[in-house]
């Protein structure tokens, strides 16, 4: 668990504190389960994803980097996930995600970097923002995107 050092003492599981924090993630990100002790193997994949989420987000991160945040699950739960992404952005996380599926992107994301074989490309803004225009950019393999890397504020 990423918080391990915050719910152990002197490397020794407080499962008190495990199933306070579960709990609250549990209710926070509306996981579907009976209990907290309950084996996430025997969950659904949204739900899963959520725990994952979850673990995460008990380490109260200033930045959380996302990676296919909805690969394999249905269309229900990747609505609940990126509802569960809008609101943590509205609260004032900074979140990155990473994603092959445009429409994720273009809900999602206030800004889009755009990599083509592993070198960006360039970054367009909500409003810029397109699948054509990300095709375009990730197409063309050099950078004459409306911003250029360089001209980013520090």
């Amino acid at each position: 668990m990423p918080s391990f050092a915050e719910l152990s003492r002197f490397g020794f599981r407080r499962v008190t504190r495990e199933e306070l924090a579960a709990t609250r993630q549990i209710r926070n990100l509306a996981i579907a389960c009976r209990s907290p002790r309950q084996k996430s193997a025997t969950l659904s994949g949204g739900n899963q994803q959520k725990i994952v989420l979850g673990k995460w987000l008990e380490t109260r991160p200033r930045v959380l980097l996302l990676d296919e945040p909805t690969r394999g699950i249905d269309v229900g739960a990747k609505q609940e996930i990126h509802d569960l992404i809008l609101g943590l952005a509205r609260d004032g996380l900074a979140v990155i995600v990473v994603s092959s599926e445009l429409p994720e992107l273009l809900h999602l994301s206030d800004r889009v970097l755009v990599m083509s074989e592993g070198r960006p490309q360039g970054i367009l803004s909500r409003a810029q923002a397109s699948e054509e225009a990300i095709m375009r950019l990730a197409a063309r393999g050099h950078r004459d995107a409306t911003m250029a890397l360089e001209d980013l504020p520090s």
